[in-house]
This record gives structure tokens, C-alpha cells and sequence, in this order.
């Protein structure tokens, strides 16, 4: 993986690729590559190890145009991130492939190919597959059939671009498991693993579904599914704004979506409340029966979704008495789950195209759940089509691979649910106007809380040579220091745990000394008291405490302590309110540390294999 940009037209397409990839560049990557076809000139390919604007300055150096073209950003899988490994690949000057996913029998077909004189350029398991498509190529005569022939015999994920260089005008795409779309427009067409790499040349898209393999050519395309059969899929008409990637006076994308949160909860609250109450069928038309019947909720995620699902078991258990249980999705897949009587199975999923969570929902359906409910902000994703109910956020495109207000954006829409549940098993209407009430200032408190920002990043440069950092929490707190351990480690490079703060006799105290600082998230709610016995068995050990509090601890003059003062809020709502502040400071000790905050090493925004 991570991006693939595709284009079939009569103008150069290099602009349109280099542009698409610019676009996809948040998903994270390694390298990057593009190959331009035109009529009677073969391939031009440039390739290099590093970013997108590199790929650019090659292009200048050395440039190319085509009517036909792939181009791609590669997250190394298979094979160390190199020029060689880069896509797209090559085979004998004829078939060119661009792939996302991983190929799992990719060994066998490199020995058979290897025994039928084939000779490999690259360490990686796409190579095989531009290999064989041109063996079938050569059989069948016909570059559709040579890709839907591959198709049947390559097993795992993928997403393909390919092009011949006989036939300049036409392009075959596949997928199964990695996303895929085709951008349409007026004698021309696109393939993108992202609708939002070819905002610039269309709204039009066609959402490819697993198995399907799509035949391009300028004027028309004809898409055939996993049987064989010629299908029609639905035009769909994106309004995502062509200007979600720019950063609008923001250093970073990441700082920009941190301040647009307030914006994001409102934006999801919109026109989902009516005359006080939440409206159910925001959750899908049968929401009503579902939830009706529902006894259990049943969560999987990854990453983020998997932190904003561990506080919704809170808010479930205690506001709506529902059973909750949680599952990180890679390990759901491989377990053998017990699934009660009326359980209401819920996927979330920032991107809706993670595999883990795909496979989980698929999973499911097999399952005697009573439903599948999918909470995602994508709505052209995988996850929106396969999934029985859909609730939307509406945080809009999010380019940092942090997660930051998709996140805050799934646990309004968990509150809500949450509200809707506890309506069903007798939650007045009082209440409930208490619980709307407190969601509709929430955009006002969040705004409250990044006021901190000076502070926040006067804090962060105490953090600039540390190695480690413990966060503590307890109940819905808990969650929250996890995520903020997450965003710490994962844009700074900080070695970050997150415990419960009652397990600090269990193991952690032994790590606890004058260089590994403590955060706790400490609101004053009804475990304060026990947190601040907690902290106080880390002081006695040396260690510096940095405590995110409204109120109830009143040391800040003591040397071994800061205290980061968020305003006071409702308890229900305090986890959204205090992650922002965790978000911020996480981002300012990165910005001084030097890291690549947009796009950390290592890590792609959309985890399209396992």
C-alpha cells in the first residue's frame, strides 16, 4: 500500500498524477513513483525513495508527459523502501502495474515465474502479479481478461492499476480488500484509492465493490464483478470542498484539524436533534427496532476508534445499564466470540477502509448479531456500504495521520447513541435535554480549552529530551490517557504507556524515577480523590508530575508538580473535553522535536492490510 492515481484522457495526465498523489500524501508513505504512456513511445517512468515534491523535481529534471498513466506513494510491506521497490513496476517494457495490498501466495508464483525465465527487479510481492499478467497477456491476447485471469489466482488484498503499452487509451483496475474508485469524466477517466486525490478534475465517482474489475477507456467504462457478470454501479456525487488540503494559514494539517474540532462536533450535531430529543433514524431506518431489542453492544475498532469505544463502555454501563464489551478488530478476527442473546454488533472507523475492521463487520454477519452498525466519516467508504445501520460524523477529510477530530466526532456520536439506548430503558426527557443542552455548548468548552495553546506549548519543552512518559487516568480518564499516550508516541517518537492509575503497585511503580514524567488526567469528578492517592505514591518516588485538572489538587508551587488547569465541565462530556488538550500538547512536542507531524514515520493514515 497506500495510494494509487490512474488516468485515461487526450491532455497529459502527469499534472493529474502528481497533483492525486500530493492528495493521497497523508495516508503515509515510503516512496514514490509514476509511469507515463503515450502512443508509440512506450513507458516513461521516474521513481524515487522520499516524497511526492522529490517525484516533482524528477519530473522536472527530466520530464515526461502521456495521455495514460499510473502513479503511486508506497508504504513498504514487502521488501525495504527503496528505488527498486518503488511502483510502479515493470514488466519487459509492456505491462505496467501499480498495487495496494499484500499478495500472500506471492512466494510460489516467484518460483514458478522464476523456473519460466522471468527475472525480478524488486524485493516485493506486487512483482509477481505485473509478471503474470503478462503471462496471461500472452495467452489471451487481451489485457482485461489477462488481469481478471490474474485476479482468480493471486490470494490476499489488492487494489490494481493497469496499463499496456499497446493500448494507450485503455486502463484495467481490480480491487479486493484495498479501496478503489473511478473518478469519471468527459472523455476522460481516473482510478484513485481516494476520492479525494481527484477532486481537482471531477465530482463524479464509481465505487468499485470487492472483486470487481473495471475495463477504462476514455469515453466508457465497463465493470464486471467477482462472477463475471457485467454490472452497473451507481454514479455518486461527491460535495467534499476541493480546499480540505489546504492548511489555511496553519503550520501543520494536524494543528488546523485540532482548531477546527469546535466546527466538526457542531457540524455532526447539526439537524440530528429536533424538538429536544436526538432523532433515532440519524442511526439508520431500523434504528428503532434495533435498539428497541438491543440487551448488548458488541465494539470493534483499531487505534483511536478503539480508545473512543473503551469510553463508550463507560457511558453505556452507566447511563443505559447495556452490557458493552470491546474488541481491538485484528483480534476479534481470530477469536472465538460469545455473542448473547440481542447483541448489537458496532464497527467505527475513521476511514472505513481499515481490512482489521472490514473483515470484523464481515465477520459479523455470520454471527447472530442483531445488527451491524457502522459509525465512520467517510461516506463512500467499505464500511458504509457492507454495514446494516450507518451513523456519519461529520469531521470532514482529516490529512494528519493522527487521529484528532474524527476522534472527538466519534464519541459525540457514541453520546448520542448512547442517549438513545438510555431512552429506551427510561431516561427522561429532562435528562436527555440536560445531555443535549451539555453536547450543544461542548463546541464553546472545546474552543475553552484551546485557549491553552501558548501554555501547552511552554510545557512541551520540558518534554524535548525525555525518552518516556507514564500517563495515568481512571474510569472514562483511562481512555483518555491511552489516546494521549498514543498521539504522544505516535508523532513524537516518545516512548509513551498509559495505566490505569490503581495498577501503579502492579508493575509500573518500578519504572517510576527523576527522568520518567507522569501526566494523569485528573478532572474532579468522584475518583478524584482516589487518582490523588495514586499520585502521591509516584511523588514519593521522585518522579515529576504534570496533572490536567479543573480544580481539587492545589499544589502548583510545589517543584515536583504542574498543573495544567482545563476549564470546568460536565462529567459526562470531560473526555472529549480533555483529550484536546493532550492533542495539543502532543503536537508542540513533536514541532520541537523535529518530527513529521502530518505524516509520522512509519505509519499510513488508512491500514488497508492486516
Amino acid at each position: 500500500m497506500c495510494g494509487i492515481v490512474g488516468a485515461v484522457a487526450e491532455r497529459n495526465v502527469i499534472p493529474i498524477l502528481l497533483e492525486g498523489l500530493r492528495r493521497l500524501e497523508y495516508r503515509g508513505y515510503d516512496s514514490a513513483g509514476i509511469v507515463a504512456l503515450n502512443e508509440g513511445a512506450g513507458f516513461n517512468r521516474l521513481r524515487v525513495l522520499g516524497k511526492v515534491n522529490e517525484l516533482a523535481q524528477s519530473i522536472v529534471a527530466s520530464p515526461i508527459h502521456g495521455s495514460a498513466g499510473l502513479a503511486h506513494t508506497r508504504w513498504a510491506t514487502h521488501g525495504k523502501p527503496s528505488v527498486n521497490n518503488a511502483h510502479p513496476h515493470i514488466c519487459k517494457d509492456e505491462i505496467a502495474l501499480a498495487h495496494n495490498g499484500i499478495i500472500e501466495n506471492h512466494e510460489s508464483f516467484r518460483a514458478k515465474q522464476i523456473s519460466a525465465g522471468h527475472t525480478f527487479s524488486s524485493e516485493t510481492d506486487t512483482e509477481v502479479v505485473v509478471n503474470q499478467i503478462h503471462s496471461h497477456l500472452q495467452e489471451s491476447g487481451d489485457l482485461f481478461t489477462a488481469v481478471k485471469d490474474t485476479t482468480t489466482e493471486i490470494e490476499g488484498t489488492y487494489a490494481l492499476g493497469v496499463i499496456n503499452h499497446n493500448e494507450p487509451g485503455r486502463l484495467v483496475a481490480a480491487r479486493k480488500g484495498s479501496p478503489m474508485v473511478i473518478g469519471v469524466g468527459i472523455g476522460e477517466h481516473f482510478i484513485s484509492s481516494d476520492i479525494f486525490a481527484l477532486l481537482p478534475v471531477t465530482r463524479q465517482f464509481i465505487v468499485l465493490e470487492d472483486g470487481d474489475v473495471a475495463d477504462l477507456y476514455r469515453e466508457r467504462v465497463i465493470i464486471f464483478d467477482r462472477d463475471g457478470n457485467q454490472v452497473d454501479r451507481p454514479v455518486i456525487f461527491s460535495e467534499t470542498p476541493v480546499d480540505s488540503a489546504d492548511k489555511t494559514g496553519y503550520r501543520h494539517y494536524m494543528l488546523k484539524e485540532i482548531f477546527t474540532q469546535p466546527a466538526a462536533i457542531a457540524d455532526t450535531l447539526e439537524g440530528r436533534i429536533e424538538n429536544g430529543r436526538f432523532i433515532e433514524a440519524e442511526f439508520g431506518a431500523a434504528a428503532g427496532d434495533v435498539l428497541g431489542q438491543a440487551e448488548n453492544i458488541h465494539i470493534i475498532a483499531c487505534g483511536s476508534s478503539y480508545h473512543a469505544g473503551l469510553i463508550a463502555k463507560y457511558w453505556l454501563e452507566a447511563e443505559a445499564g447495556i452490557q458493552c464489551s470491546v474488541d481491538i478488530a485484528s483480534e476479534y478476527r481470530y477469536r472465538s466470540p460469545v455473542v448473547p442473546v440481542n447483541t448489537l454488533f458496532l464497527a467505527i472507523s475513521q476511514s472505513g477502509e481499515t481490512l482489521d475492521v472490514l473483515e470484523a463487520l464481515r465477520l459479523a454477519g455470520s454471527k447472530p448479531y442483531l445488527a451491524r452498525l457502522a459509525i465512520c466519516n467517510v461516506p463512500e467508504s467499505s464500511l458504509t456500504r457492507e454495514a446494516d445501520m450507518v451513523f456519519l460524523t461529520r469531521a470532514g477529510i482529516e490529512i494528519g495521520v493522527a487521529s484528532t477530530k474524527t476522534f472527538t466526532t466519534q464519541l459525540v456520536a457514541l453520546l448520542m447513541l448512547t442517549a438513545l439506548l438510555a431512552r429506551r430503558r427510561g431516561l427522561g426527557e429532562e435528562k436527555e435535554a440536560q445531555l443535549i443542552s451539555q453536547l450543544e455548548k461542548l463546541p464553546g468548552r472545546v474552543n475553552s480549552v484551546l485557549e491553552l495553546n501558548g501554555r501547552l506549548k511552554k510545557l512541551a519543552e520540558e518534554f524535548i529530551y525525555k525518552n518516556h512518559t507514564l500517563f495515568l487516568g481512571r474510569g472514562t480518564m483511562l481512555p483518555v490517557a491511552m489516546e494521549g499516550a498514543l498521539k504522544l508516541k505516535e508523532i513524537s517518537y516518545i516512548h509513551a504507556e498509559a495505566y490505569a492509575a490503581g495498577e501503579l503497585k502492579h508493575g509500573p511503580l518500578a519504572l517510576v524515577d527523576d527522568d520518567m514524567p507522569i501526566i494523569a488526567v485528573a478532572p474532579n469528578n468522584r475518583l478524584l480523590g482516589k487518582l490523588s492517592s495514586n499520585l502521591q505514591e509516584v511523588s514519593a518516588r521522585g518522579a515529576r508530575l504534570y496533572i490536567f485538572s479543573d480544580s481539587g489538587i492545589d499544589r502548583e508551587t510545589n517543584s515536583d508538580m504542574t498543573i495544567i488547569r482545563v476549564p470546568p465541565v460536565e462529567d459526562i462530556i470531560t473526555p472529549i473535553v480533555y483529550t484536546v488538550p493532550l492533542q495539543l500538547f502532543s503536537y508542540h512536542v513533536a514541532v520541537l522535536k523535529g518530527a513529521d507531524v502530518d505524516q509520522p514515520r512509519n505509519l499510513a493514515k488508512s491500514v488497508t492490510v492486516e
